[in-house]
């Protein structure tokens, strides 16, 4: 399968708020339309769902509006003290296992922080369905997965959706999920059965995925670049500035599959006809040397422009947006302030990426809490 990958920012803004580029691959990828993508293309999690992800023009808006009125400002600000809470009991199991064994950050942190927050926002009980969701998850992340894995992690996830669907149809709590049920039982035509099921599977995915990498990166960050580290620690840096470089530099998710062309789209010097599919290229872009200089390649958090499109743009903006970066604004000043030696455990050149075009970050992060440096050289 071929796509444009777009890595100007410029066009990938423009593209973005363009009429004539689409997400639903029903009306508008005659490949996706005609029966050429089978059902066992590892990324068919993320074209065959029906919620805001994929949804075109009035179908978008009809959709976004009603996500933004359950995932509300005030909901996520409300989520301060139990992500206090959260980040406090994580710190303590992490000091239990004492300065100089080596922790895997990413699986003990980073990880775990994000899902619970996320789980409990959308109302998912913990225990054996949250743990099958999260299994589903991972795989639809991982593009590296064998077919016949990701499509039966793509059917698991549309099944346990379903069943939690019907789970908190029959006990509604105070969650969003509850709350769209509630706007589709009393207006069935605003939201139908598999909009329903797919925007909560879209909402657990985007609402976690992206935490976790954006800590990975940004503690890895500080870890690699002790100069910066201690600009913050003496109040000449912010955790926001972290925070945001961080976004840029390293964002979360490297592409974003898939836009298709509604209609032939003539640029300077190349056409993207009609039905041709585009990828998202977020980290080209967010280090395009026409915004950040020649030097934008470099981890600065003392960079004057701090522009990214970490999020998306405009009218594709990530409505999650504001948990994440409170989740990070919390969980990353905490962490340090109680592992002042915090290092990595291993050199940094055996830290392995992720196995996908997806996302960015690290398959484990091992560090030790305190005591004796390892090289990291």
């Amino acid at each position: 399968m071929v796509a444009w990958a777009i890595t100007d920012p410029a066009l990938l803004k423009r593209l973005l708020t363009d009429a004539r580029v689409s997400k639903d691959p029903r009306l508008h990828w005659p490949k996706f339309m005609g029966g050429g993508i089978p059902p066992t293309w590892p990324l068919i999690g993320w074209v065959a769902v029906e919620n805001m992800f994929t949804a075109y023009g009035a179908d978008h808006s009809r959709l976004r509006r009603l996500v933004a009125k359950a995932f509300t400002t005030r909901r996520t600000a409300a989520m301060r003290p139990r992500i206090e809470q959260l980040v406090s009991g994580l710190l303590d199991d992490l000091a239990a296992a004492g300065p100089d064994t080596a922790v895997d950050l990413k699986a003990a942190y980073c990880h775990t922080l994000p899902i619970a927050v996320i789980c409990e926002l959308l109302g998912i009980p913990e225990g054996e369905m949250r743990e099958r969701e999260l299994g589903y998850v991972d795989t639809m992340f991982r593009t590296t997965a064998a077919p016949e894995e990701a499509v039966a992690a793509f059917q698991g996830h549309e099944a346990l959706l379903r069943e939690l669907v019907a789970i908190k149809r029959d006990n509604s709590g105070d969650d969003i999920t509850s709350d769209l049920i509630s706007v589709r039982d009393e207006d069935g035509s605003r939201l139908n059965e598999q909009e329903l099921a797919d925007t909560v599977g879209l909402l657990i995915a985007a609402g976690f995925e992206t935490t976790v990498q954006l800590l990975d990166n940004a503690v890895h960050a500080m870890l690699t670049h002790p100069d910066q580290l201690a600009l913050v620690r003496s109040s000449k840096a912010t955790w926001d500035d972290v925070i945001e470089e961080t976004l840029r530099a390293q964002p979360p998710v490297v592409n974003v599959p898939l836009r298709y062309a509604v209609e032939d789209i003539e640029l300077a010097d190349v056409t993207i006809k009609q039905g041709d599919a585009i990828l998202l290229s977020l980290t080209a872009v967010n280090r395009h040397p026409d915004v950040h200089g020649e030097d934008a390649d470099q981890f600065d958090i003392t960079r004057a422009v701090k522009e990214h499109l970490a999020f998306g743009h405009g009218v594709h903006y990530c409505l999650g947006a504001p948990l994440g970066r409170l989740e990070a604004q919390i969980a990353l000043p905490a962490l340090f302030e109680r592992f002042p030696d915090l290092r990595l455990a291993v050199p940094q050149d055996d830290l392995l990426p992720l196995p996908t075009l997806i996302s960015n970050g690290h398959q484990a992060l091992p560090v030790h809490l305190g005591g004796k440096a390892e090289p990291t050289g």
